[in-house]
């Protein structure tokens, strides 16, 4: 399959959740809903856990509606064990993939389109900065930094705790705002969306780093 109709595939995929979803709640209700999906048993947490982990590894379509999904469906705590466990698997296999075979697997993963925001990513030194890599890693491009950071000469030891925090900080404010919107908890929620402004400060900080830390590459070359 090419990569044309592979990202076709996953959009069409996206699209008929999407559209099954608003459906389904019109149909069922959100509380209702959430009764069936209980009904699947195992199998319900292990759909979400299999569509947020291979949004990561084949990072074409946005994670973030999974980590909502998760919280509407499977309430905060749940919600988040899922969303949180896919993410420090597939982020750990994006790591390991790009450590092992290097950047000729991971651009045949990523696309063409999107290598040169992983090689602008490893150019960085993120090495260097634990905080800037736990910055970066808070972002929505957080998979494409598993990948880049798994090009450069970062050491397990200190990517996994990047990660792990990365993870505890940035996951629980958007699966929040799916639990918060279903249970009506309106303390969850304005949380949730006061997490969720942090993140854009946050996002926004690292991207001024960034730049700052490509143009003095680009000075010192």
């Amino acid at each position: 399959m090419s990569k044309k109709s592979r990202k076709v595939l996953q959009f069409l995929l996206f699209l008929g959740l999407t559209v099954f979803f608003i459906w389904a709640v019109n149909h069922f209700g959100l509380s209702q809903l959430r009764e069936q999906v209980a009904q699947l048993g195992i199998w319900a947490p292990l759909g979400l856990f299999v569509l947020r982990f291979s949004s990561i590894v084949f990072p074409a379509l946005p994670g973030t509606a999974y980590s909502i999904l998760g919280g509407t469906l499977f309430g905060f705590g749940q919600g988040l064990a899922i969303v949180c466990l896919a993410d420090l698997a597939s982020c750990s296999l994006n790591f390991a993939l790009s450590r092992r075979y290097g950047r000729g697997l991971v651009q045949r993963l990523v696309g063409d389109r999107w290598i040169s925001k992983v090689d602008a990513l490893a150019q960085q030194h993120l090495e260097n900065n634990f905080f800037l890599m736990v910055g970066c890693l808070m972002t929505g491009f957080f998979d494409f930094v598993a990948y880049a950071v798994g090009l450069t000469q970062t050491p397990a030891t200190k990517f996994f705790p990047a990660l792990l925090l990365s993870i505890a900080i940035s996951n629980p404010p958007i699966v929040a705002i799916g639990a918060g919107v279903f249970e009506k908890g309106k303390l969850l929620l304005g949380l949730a969306l006061l997490g969720t402004f942090g993140l854009a400060i946050v996002t926004g900080y690292v991207r001024g780093q960034s730049n700052i830390a490509i143009k003095n590459g680009d000075h010192h070359k």
